[in-house]
This record gives structure tokens, C-alpha cells and sequence, in this order.
């Protein structure tokens, strides 16, 4: 089974894209891989979620975990693409306006 993301390091920024379902089976591998991401202290991190599909509280859980890490890391963090059902969540939790959606 193919990961649900993909990290494409440059020196500049990272860029994190996420597609397919983001939940209870799948947030455990990406938040392995967003330890190692803010490990490498980036200086901007970019969320592409436009191919995410559907996402529920684990995975909302592992997309704060990398705001608060890249951010306590002085980076910042973009968001985008988010749409449909993932859209709608961070609405419900009001994540909307932290993310800048």
C-alpha cells in the first residue's frame, strides 16, 4: 500500500502533500514522518491537502502537532487545498482560522 504523502525537502521549505484518507490508519506513519520533518527545523512548511479526502481526529491531531513544532521552531506553516469534507472538519473544530484557510 502506497503512503498517503509525500515530503519533498528544499532548502528554502518543505513541502508536505497529503492525499487519499488521513485517519486512524494512516496518521501514525505521517506523524513519524512530521517528527522527522521538524527535526530538520524548517524554516516554512507547505500543506498541500488537495488531494485529501476525507480526515478525522487523528489526523487533524497530527497536522497540529506539525503547526506547533514547526512554529515553536520559529518556521512557519501553509496550508492549502484543503476542500470538501477536510474543508468542513476544520470549520467544525475552528482550525480554519488558525490554519488560514
Amino acid at each position: 500500500m502506497p503512503t498517503p504523502f509525500e515530503v519533498q525537502r528544499h532548502p528554502t521549505e518543505t513541502r508536505l502533500a497529503v492525499r487519499g484518507s488521513l485517519d486512524i490508519n494512516t496518521a501514525p506513519s505521517l506523524a513519524e514522518e512530521i517528527d522527522a520533518i521538524i527535526a530538520t527545523r524548517p524554516p516554512k512548511v507547505i500543506v498541500d491537502l488537495s488531494g485529501l479526502d476525507l480526515i478525522d481526529s487523528s489526523g487533524v491531531a497530527a497536522l497540529v502537532k506539525l503547526y506547533k513544532g514547526v512554529r515553536g521552531a520559529n518556521g512557519t506553516v501553509a496550508i492549502t487545498g484543503a476542500r470538501d469534507q477536510p474543508l468542513a472538519i476544520f470549520k467544525l473544530l475552528r482550525m480554519d482560522k488558525v490554519f488560514n484557510l
